[in-house]
């Protein structure tokens, strides 16, 4: 059995992903163990509800810091201290910086309201429906210093309709972002595990 990766989601409000991600993980097959939820803002409700489901949740208020450097080297050593392997962004309204996310490669993901690479950044579905797109949707990446450009893990697509406006089609994003996310972590955290076991047979004295 793949092991289960104790795993940190990372929130800035209600968390609405992060609770879609808690209900996949409920299940013991589930390949992530969410071990922690951490949020850079202390109103964040999302805390609330982690705490009501048993998982550790705590604020770390990013106005606290003299430097974003400042707070990723916080953000980080929580992390550490918890020994977590894996981290996924779920409505974090932080950039994060270029330290933080080399320490963490290939083991930070993100979801983004948009069929990356169209449309990284904010506005996206405004964006999408002035361009005329026929289509929207969702993108769980890979984290990486360029901003929502990193390895697509999964995407999900969403049909723009006739008459949608940001708010219709922002909801419909929504409920495809809860489906994603967590088969995509799933699958994501399954290629690290199953990594961390090769790495570990590579080690192994005598083998090859």
């Amino acid at each position: 059995m793949t092991p289960r990766l104790k795993t940190a989601i990372l929130i800035s409000g209600r968390g609405s992903n992060m609770e879609a991600l808690i209900e996949a993980a409920r299940d013991p097959g589930y390949p992530a163990d969410i071990a922690l939820v951490l949020s850079n803002r202390a109103d964040a409700t999302g805390l609330a509800s982690a705490r009501a489901e048993g998982i550790e949740a705590i604020a770390i208020p990013h106005r606290d810091f003299p430097s974003r450097e400042a707070f990723d080297e916080r953000l980080s050593a929580e992390l550490e201290r918890r020994g977590i392997e894996l981290v996924a962004l779920a409505g974090f309204m932080r950039i994060l910086s270029p330290a933080f996310i080399r320490q963490w490669a290939g083991r930070l993901v993100n979801i983004h309201p948009s069929l990356l690479p169209k449309y990284p950044g904010l506005d996206t579905h405004a964006r999408a429906i002035a361009a005329g797109d026929r289509e929207a949707g969702c993108s769980v990446h890979e984290v990486t210093e360029i901003l929502d450009g990193g390895p697509l893990v999964a995407q999900q697509e969403v049909p723009i309709l006739p008459g949608d406006t940001v708010e219709t089609l922002a909801a419909r994003v929504l409920e495809a972002e809860h489906r994603l996310y967590p088969q995509a972590l799933a699958q994501h955290a399954r290629a690290l595990g199953a990594r961390a076991k090769l790495g570990s047979a590579d080690a192994l004295p005598g083998s090859a």
